[in-house]
């Protein structure tokens, strides 16, 4: 039996009340797809809060006019 992780947990929560209350006040306006936001939800999900957070603040990193753009998965 396998306990969640609280620090995990937190982080998954503040991304959706970012998605559900800040997210849609905002212009669209990332590069890529899957959005930033979604992108660290899957991070987080996925590999841990710890790496999940690196890859999503790396991710914001590039998210400007000459960081690229399109498709960019969650490794």
């Amino acid at each position: 039996m396998s306990f969640p992780n609280p620090i995990k947990l937190a982080l998954l929560g503040a991304i959706r009340v970012y998605q559900s209350t800040i997210g849609p006040a905002l212009p669209r306006s990332c590069r890529f797809a899957p959005s930033c936001s979604y992108y660290a939800y899957e991070a987080v999900e996925r590999h841990g809060p710890l790496r999940g957070s690196w890859l999503a603040l790396k991710r914001l990193a590039r998210c400007h006019p000459w960081g690229g753009s399109g498709y960019d998965p969650v490794p």
